[in-house]
């Protein structure tokens, strides 16, 4: 007979991850499902390092950015791991962008330095910046896998069930909610989470209604830094495209160098076609860009590794309610920064709860 749960989730990457901790915080029972070894290389989630900002130029990001700030801190203290460094994160560029950035993080409350390309460059030796720069203490990195890790660990203490290495074959719909077949057992609850990112279109199937989705590879290449230099995070705005668009972004990652991600190198792809070769054409690109814009960065020397984003239309989130079936995130490849409350908006959702405050949409 099917175990009956008050939810299962499926997929453990950090939005699972994170829900399932949040739902275990609550005393609920939990299934928590990953197709895949914890921690594997095939989807959103992994690596060393990602941005942490405050600085956007829509203001529901920035308010979503604090919220989300005081559950990484909650999520250090109860796993005793340290997960996010508030280093500081820079922005530059098209200065239409920067006003906004600037009026967004001192509309909110968030404190803003702005400094003109040559005064960056006397701070941050390592970067040449283009035309305007804005800088956020408040922003930073957070460690990847040791974050996803640590909301798994810590939901599992508190009661959570992980089953890795379990693929989901069916869900149906019942009476009471839903079930879960897999290989290994069924399950029978009230909710059933679905953060599955590329693979949420088979997934999901003709369950509940889905936006149009894209899914695309991306390769960040790490350069080694030379001797001396230090990175905050940064975006680059080159100008053009729509509200969330970007031309490169980066920040130093210990032990891996300074990554470097350019935003004109994606390509689309599906979760079963996407590869794992380094592509030298998104390195050259890469490269090319380090040696304008990062004289820190040593370009001799260089790692690369590749991930997929999963973006909707107008590269917001996705959060909604079919019956008993929830559909959290894709997150549109700037997600992981609001991980915990988005984990946390997901398990309120998941339990029903009426007041739960929607993610920027459109």
């Amino acid at each position: 007979m099917p175990e009956r749960v008050d939810a299962v989730v499926v997929g453990a990457g950090v939005m699972g991850a994170m829900t399932a901790w949040r739902l275990a915080q609550r005393g609920r029972a939990v299934v928590l499902l990953e197709q895949f070894p914890l921690l594997h290389a095939h989807g959103s989630s992994h690596g060393q390092t990602r941005i942490m900002r405050v600085a956007y130029r829509d203001p529901r990001y920035t308010t979503l950015a604090g919220e989300a700030l005081d559950l990484w801190r909650d999520l250090e203290t109860e796993s005793n791991e340290h997960l996010l460094e508030q280093s500081g994160q820079l922005d530059h560029g098209d200065p239409q962008v920067i006003d906004g950035i600037e009026a967004g993080l001192l509309g909110n409350g968030w404190a803003a330095q702005r400094l003109a390309p040559d005064e960056a460059t006397e701070r941050w030796p390592g970067m040449a910046f283009d035309r305007a720069v804005v800088f956020s203490p408040d922003g930073g990195r957070v460690f990847a896998d040791r974050s996803v890790a640590a909301a798994v660990r810590t939901a599992e203490r508190l009661g959570a069930v992980v089953h890795e290495r379990t693929r989901v074959e069916r869900i149906e719909r019942t009476a009471t909610g839903a079930r879960v077949h897999a290989a290994t057992g069924a399950w029978d609850a009230g909710a059933v989470v679905l953060c599955a990112g590329p693979w949420l279109p088979e997934l999901a199937g003709s369950l509940v209604p889905l936006p149009p989705l894209t899914v695309t590879q991306q390769q960040p290449v790490h350069f080694a830094i030379r001797p001396g230099f230090r990175f905050p995070s940064f975006v680059h705005h080159t100008g053009g495209g729509g509200p969330l668009s970007f031309g490169a972004y980066g920040l130093e990652s210990p032990g891996e160098g300074v990554k470097v991600g350019i935003e004109s190198t994606i390509r689309e792809v599906t979760a079963s076609t996407r590869t794992y070769e380094e592509d030298p054409a998104v390195t050259t690109a890469a490269r090319e860009y380090a040696e304008q814009w990062l004289p820190g960065a040593d370009t001799s020397r260089h790692t690369a590794v590749t991930c997929l984003f999963t973006d909707t239309v107008d590269s917001h989130f996705i959060l909604e309610r079919h019956g008993p079936i929830v559909v959290c995130s894709p997150c549109s490849g700037h997600g992981f920064k609001f991980a915990p409350v988005i984990g946390e908006r997901t398990a309120r959702r998941a339990l029903g709860e009426d007041s739960v405050p929607p993610l920027p949409s459109g």
